[in-house]
């Protein structure tokens, strides 16, 4: 199945997975990890997973909150507060660690800002440790979109003030708190943090040259090496991964299994994201669609420049479905029906399989 959509599609290459309801992993891939090289695409091969690790970020706050390092009523500035820009957030004195988890605290996403995407090169181009309080800047001064807890609006921005909390209370890096709690004990061996260019065995992205960012077409230089640092993503994900992990992942979370500490009502715990969108949830770093024709479906999507990642959960059947493609041409910018075929066929196939 994955082969017959490389060839329609004619993207570089995929991986995908699914884990059946006991938890069995099954996995394949398609095309090339490198086109230049020849190298062919592995079931093993990782790609940024991009905004999926909202949902690992999330999971680890849930974590917290179980060993009362914080509450998801917290108010942010009981954490934050002393930050010289605090102040100068949208909403500062209102923000709640719950309204950051759904993205209902009225802050801009960083991302789509005409300001980031201008600075996006010299941003990107520094080696070593990012600051993610660069990223915080961006919306400082603004106004909120929206009294907070009165309306959803997707923001990275809210998620990279998660991972800041996170290192607030534990006294240690976010994505190592991540991994302490999740990553490590849930034995997630192809889950590391993108926190650098050169990431070990990363499939090499492709975009398209018209791209806002300014990136040549291969993301990539001869060795593999990304041309611009993943780490400027921070906490709004923050992973690079595989289908087989994202689908374990997603079997173990959306199972109930993730974690010894009862979670699930808090994870799944929601908001609507539109009025005009009934149906369609956003709850503690997981996206909700109650009612398809397959039945409850959770999960997140991730896009980055030249990855796109897509992890679901059928709660009806038990399954969890995952892919990761390594171009966004034609999804970026929402001229190809890829994402939604594929993962469509990948339910489908799933299900038919524990028939």
């Amino acid at each position: 199945m994955l082969e017959d959509f490389h060839e329609r599609y004619g993207f570089p290459g995929a991986t995908a997975a699914i884990s059946l309801p006991d938890g069995t992993i099954m996995s394949a891939a398609t095309g090339l990890a490198d086109i230049e090289a020849g190298r062919a695409m592995t079931p093993e091969t990782p790609m940024l997973a991009a905004s999926i690790g909202k949902s690992l970020v999330a999971a680890t706050v849930l974590a917290l909150e179980a060993e009362g390092l914080l509450s998801r009523d917290d108010l942010l500035s009981a954490h934050l507060g002393d930050r010289p820009w605090f102040d100068a957030l949208p909403n500062p004195g209102a923000i709640t660690i719950n309204h950051l988890l759904h993205h209902t605290a009225g802050l801009p996403d960083h991302v789509h800002l005409p300001e980031f995407q201008q600075n996006w090169t010299q941003i990107t181009t520094r080696d070593g440790e990012f600051d993610p309080e660069r990223l915080v800047a961006f919306v400082a001064g603004r106004e909120p979109l929206f009294e907070a807890g009165q309306a959803w609006v997707y923001s990275d921005t809210g998620y990279v003030l998660l991972g800041l909390v996170i290192e607030q209370v534990t006294g240690e890096a976010w994505h190592e708190a991540v991994a302490a709690r999740l990553v490590n004990p849930l034995d997630l061996q192809d889950t590391f943090p993108s926190d650098r260019p050169d990431l070990p065995g990363l499939a090499v992205g492709y975009v398209d040259p018209d791209n806002p960012f300014g990136l040549p077409a291969r993301t990539a230089d001869a060795e593999g090496r990304l041309l611009w640092n993943p780490a400027v993503e921070s906490a709004g994900g923050g992973f690079a991964s595989t289908s087989a992990d994202l689908a374990r992942w997603g079997h173990l979370l959306f199972s109930g299994e993730a974690m010894e500490s009862p979670y699930l009502d808090r994870l799944l715990d929601a908001v609507p994201v539109d009025a005009e969108a009934p149906g369609i949830f956003y709850g503690v770093g997981v996206a909700i669609h109650a009612d398809t024709s397959r039945g409850p479906v959770f999960g997140h999507g991730g896009w980055i420049p030249a990855y796109v990642s897509s992890l679901r959960h059928y709660a009806a059947h038990g399954v969890t479905v995952a892919f990761q493609i390594n171009t966004d041409t034609g999804v970026a910018d929402d001229t190809s029906d890829l994402v939604p075929a594929l993962e469509a066929a990948l339910a489908d196939l799933a299900i038919s399989l524990i028939r």
